[in-house]
């Protein structure tokens, strides 16, 4: 037995289509759009997760008996989640 690693049977050239890295650097207006589209994201969904919050507490203190308020909340909520999940990088170094 050798001490080397067994090779995986999962090459890394499979995980990433061929030429993407010619395609990213062919086109540097492009990718400047798409890192400007993420910060842009990521900055919406940072302030609208601070902010939702603030719109479920008249709908908490209403009560959640009615259906139909019940169902805004939760809405609400996930789309809450959501944007916690798309902005949890912003502003990070």
């Amino acid at each position: 037995m050798s001490n080397s690693p067994s090779p995986s049977p999962l090459s890394n050239d499979s995980l990433s289509p061929a030429g993407s890295e010619s395609n990213q650097n062919s086109d540097p207006a492009r990718s400047r759009f798409i890192h400007s589209l993420k910060g842009s994201t990521r900055f919406l969904s940072f302030w609208i997760a601070v902010a939702l919050p603030f719109v479920h507490l008249p709908l908490l203190t209403q009560g959640l008996g009615n259906p139909r308020i019940t169902l805004v909340f939760l809405a609400l909520l996930g789309l809450n989640v959501l944007a916690l999940y798309m902005g949890r990088d912003y502003n990070r170094s």
